[in-house]
């Protein structure tokens, strides 16, 4: 075989594992969100008996359903910025997180519960008077517009998009006095500390179908965009010198990627709180399994973050059954074991 065709063969394989893997990661989705359905304190009896039982039906449709299927877009959601942060920063150990927008999230819902706490029995009342899903979208909504301030503000001290070192030092700065006036919020009222607990573990368990919707709309646009902007990754990952070099306008694309970023990070908090590891560990993954350019690096790390999350809320329902574990610390511990046998690996 001549080096020409060689070197012609090389990018078809490559494709053709990338395209093997995206197969295999949708169906694996299928196949997750077929279990997730049958998985629950009723166990898959309420499954058989979901034509003819209301009951059953509505376990199965409006409980068991929409919080599958929202764990596998929370995790794409997460999986996509991690691959846009490690892309952007140029540093494999970069998560979505990184620019302050957990720690924005995290003081925005305390500062909602304390304000609720605040009004005693009048809030209370008015909680009552509320239907569940309102008071959900004020949370929700309360957690997304503090994960944007907090990237915001990063942007802000950075003083723009253009040196990544000063934003990457930024975002740690903004995420340790974030998180410490969080703590005073607590301080100041103690009784918030139970429902900042669900948030800051992560849970899935109130995942409806409205969140479902939203996440769904917000993370087709961005996959949509993180794939049109891979280039200009690939480019930061040569060095911002041969970046430029390529004639990129690396200051607006940058902003659009970090954008990417901030909202998907932001929605995926705002519906399931802080789960950690998906966003890191989904890009390594795809790299040890089809290493590629990050064109269909940044659309294979969502369907593995996806399967990622959506596996743990399944495993979180099953490991102390009857009981739930928090989903975020499943990914936390196999997350972490997971790096440390690469550390491993890459030292041997």
């Amino acid at each position: 075989m001549t080096d020409a065709a060689l070197s012609s063969s090389a990018p078809r394989a490559g494709m053709a594992r990338t395209a093997w893997l995206a197969l295999a990661l949708l169906a694996l989705a299928v196949f997750g969100l077929a279990l997730g359905a049958s998985v629950g304190s009723t166990g898959f009896d309420s499954v058989l008996r979901a034509r003819h039982d209301a009951v059953a039906w509505q376990i199965v449709w409006d409980i068991r359903l929409p919080r599958t299927l929202g764990a596998w877009l929370a995790g794409a959601l997460l999986g996509l910025a991690g691959a846009v942060a490690q892309g952007l920063f140029r540093n494999p150990l970069a998560d979505p997180f990184l620019l302050g927008s957990a720690s924005g999230a995290a003081l925005a819902v305390a500062i909602a519960f304390a304000v609720m706490a605040a009004g005693g029995a009048h809030g209370a009342a008015l909680a009552q008077m509320a239907s569940p899903w309102l008071a959900r979208l004020g949370l929700t909504g309360a957690a997304f517009v503090g994960a944007l301030g907090g990237v915001l503000l990063a942007l802000v001290l950075a003083q723009g998009v253009q040196q990544t070192l000063r934003l990457l030092l930024a975002g740690v700065v903004v995420g340790y006095v974030l998180g410490a006036v969080r703590d005073l919020v607590q301080l100041a009222e103690p009784d918030i500390l139970q429902a900042m607990q669900g948030f800051t573990l992560g849970v899935t368990g109130f995942v409806g179908w409205s969140a479902v919707g939203l996440m769904a709309a917000v993370l087709a646009p961005l996959m949509l965009t993180a794939w049109a902007l891979a280039r200009v990754l690939d480019g930061l990952s040569l060095g911002e010198s041969t970046a430029h070099s390529l004639g990129l306008p690396l200051a607006p694309m940058r902003a659009l990627l970090i954008g990417v970023l901030a909202l998907g990070t932001g929605t995926a908090v705002a519906q399931t709180g802080l789960i950690g590891f998906v966003g890191l560990v989904a890009p390594h993954l795809v790299r040890a399994m089809a290493p590629s350019t990050h064109g269909p690096l940044v659309l294979l790390s969502a369907l593995a973050g996806g399967l990622l999350l959506m596996a743990a809320d399944v495993a979180a329902r099953v490991v102390i059954a009857p009981q739930e574990l928090p989903v975020g610390v499943l990914t936390a511990v196999l997350g972490g074991m997971y790096l440390l046998w690469l550390m491993h690996q890459r030292s041997r």
